[in-house]
């Protein structure tokens, strides 16, 4: 039933006589409130509410269990029931433009929800229990009031876009998401990119920081080797690392209103190519720096190994390979390192590899995630400092085995 743009200030108790319905449009009228006879609508799978004037949504609201789509943009909504939670099914839920403070912790039983978008509200902080939104790809928090995001969101596996414009954050999230493409994290308050927030971004295709007060960008950038956008736009940047050259897929770089020293004007309005085509030179008149910086070396099996980063970052990585097995040179050349973290995700790995081994007194984070493996090696349990193991989707089909080899 369609009875959008209208100017609807009432929706009569008589609705509960079309007990089949499947969508019901209601957006753009003049709404203040909704009859609890919507609760008898159970066939329904869409309700779309935006652009009234609801300051509160009916508990039976939540008891739409078929329910796959609610639209509540542009109401006047400071709260919501904690029953919301009990719309299992919904796969998306737009809360932008309303009044609200905070969400309900019930939100985390919203499992098959896959866009979440809270942006243009009041909220300070959101519920440490989000992260067990396991299927969500897009969040956008955007035009909140928040100045910390919870740990769990590193649990959103599936997450695609993050959306954080317009807060008060202080520093680049921790966010291990292994398929996060695009974050968005304009107008905040960001003084310095930490090594540890970047090296989780493995996936990173577009990351915006305009607007914020970056001081500098670290060497470390070049561990975003999947990034293809990168917006410095109104920062307080002075000089850019050559090691930035490095950056494979790099195809926009944006720097205008930095306070750039050492790089001529007309150079930056020459476009990304000639910027980087200079930083690139700047690395061959510094030969130790362009050893450092390299992001690989070729060994004798032609796989690639990141030198500066077994080096200065104790990482090892090896991943989107898909390799069926981690060549010795990868481990040759981290031999003697002290290497704390291992990196072997997005393979075709069947089982864990046997030198693991040799890092048992170092390693303490272990990425496997993303491979073929069926259970656990016993192996694991040599590695004396591990305090992270990663073994997200993988085929293991045999849990008790896997917590046995563990215990």
């Amino acid at each position: 039933m369609l009875l959008s743009s209208n100017q609807l200030t009432h929706l009569s108790d008589d609705i509960r006589l079309l007990p089949a319905l499947t969508t019901l449009d209601l957006h753009n009228n003049q709404l203040s409130n909704l009859p609890s006879a919507l609760g008898e609508l159970q066939e329904l799978q869409q309700l779309r509410l935006s652009h009234n004037q609801l300051k509160s949504l009916p508990v039976e609201v939540c008891t739409l269990r078929n329910l796959r789509s609610l639209t509540l943009q542009q109401n006047l909504l400071e709260s919501l029931p904690e029953e919301l939670g009990q719309l299992e099914n919904l796969t998306d839920l737009d809360l932008s433009n309303n009044h609200l403070k905070t969400v309900p912790s019930s939100l985390s039983c919203l499992t098959c929800l896959q866009n979440l978008n809270l942006s243009y509200n009041k909220i300070s902080c959101l519920p440490d229990n989000l992260g067990q939104l396991t299927n969500v790809k897009l969040l956008d928090c955007s035009n909140n009031q928040l100045t910390d995001i919870p740990a769990s969101l590193s649990q959103m596996l599936a997450m695609e876009q993050l959306y954080l414009r317009h807060n008060k954050l202080c520093l680049l999230p921790k966010l291990p998401a292994p398929m996060l493409k695009d974050l968005y994290l304009g107008n905040n308050q960001i003084e310095q990119l930490e090594t540890e927030q970047l090296a989780c971004l493995t996936a990173i295709s577009l990351l915006e920081l305009r607007d914020n007060k970056i001081k500098s960008l670290p060497e470390q950038i070049t561990l975003l080797s999947t990034l293809a956008r990168l917006d410095l736009t109104n920062n307080d940047i002075s000089t850019l690392p050559a090691s930035l050259s490095l950056l494979p897929n790099l195809k926009v770089l944006l720097l205008e209103g930095n306070p750039l020293r050492g790089i001529r004007r007309d150079l930056l309005t020459k476009g990304t190519n000639e910027l980087l085509k200079y930083l690139r030179g700047r690395l061959k008149e510094d030969p130790e720096r362009a050893d450092e910086g390299h992001t690989a070396m070729t060994l004798p099996s032609q796989a690639r190994v990141n030198l500066h980063h077994i080096k200065t970052l104790k990482l090892l990585e090896y991943s989107e390979k898909q390799v069926s097995n981690i060549p010795d040179e990868v481990f040759d050349a981290a031999a003697d390192q002290g290497v704390t973290t291992v990196n072997f995700s997005k393979n075709q790995l069947t089982s864990i590899p046997s030198r693991l081994v040799e890092f048992q007194s170092s390693m303490s984070d272990v990425n496997l995630g993303f491979n073929r493996l069926t259970c656990c090696s016993p192996d694991i349990c040599k590695l004396l400092q591990l305090t992270h193991i990663d073994l997200g989707n993988n085929p293991l089909s045999d849990y008790h085995r896997m917590n046995d080899d563990l215990n």
